[in-house]
């Protein structure tokens, strides 16, 4: 008996559930090893995000589109962390209805602080599974991904 090739449909269906699977399993790990309890890692997310802003400032409503969470979720998020003093909300500039979600300068410390451990935990998992050519090989497959649904 022969082998019969895939449909480019399954292979592409292969392919999203490796890419799910790996995934799951690497953000497990790291959820694990999360190097603090003053941050969940989706807060963590949060503090990412605004920090590689220009001015550590981002519109809610695209702060939204970068988070794996809900509308309402990263609205309740975004008022515990202003709460706290990490980030601040204001109106958009020229836009009375759009809010503005900036990085405070007590956020920016703490994520500098937990983002030097939390990068030593990804360079073990991720790092430590795959060489540098897979690593920008891999950057490069995921970057076209999202590309392609931009």
């Amino acid at each position: 008996m022969t082998d019969r090739p895939r449909s480019d449909t399954r292979v592409a269906v292969d392919a999203w559930e490796s890419l799910f699977r790996a995934q799951v399993s690497v953000m497990r790990h790291l959820g694990e090893r999360f190097p603090t309890t003053e941050l969940s890692i989706n807060e963590y997310d949060v503090l990412f995000n605004l920090s590689r802003e220009h001015g550590r400032a981002l519109r809610i409503r695209d702060l939204n589109k970068r988070l794996l969470l809900t509308q309402p979720s990263v609205s309740r998020l975004i008022d515990r962390l202003v709460a706290r003093g990490l980030v601040s909300k204001c109106s958009a500039p020229n836009d009375a209805r759009g809010i503005v979600v900036q990085l405070t300068d007590d956020g920016f410390h703490l994520f500098r602080r937990v983002a030097l451990e939390h990068m030593r935990s990804i360079e073990e998992r991720v790092g430590g599974a795959l060489d540098r050519d897979e690593l920008e090989q891999l950057a490069r497959l995921t970057d076209k991904l999202r590309a392609a649904g931009a």
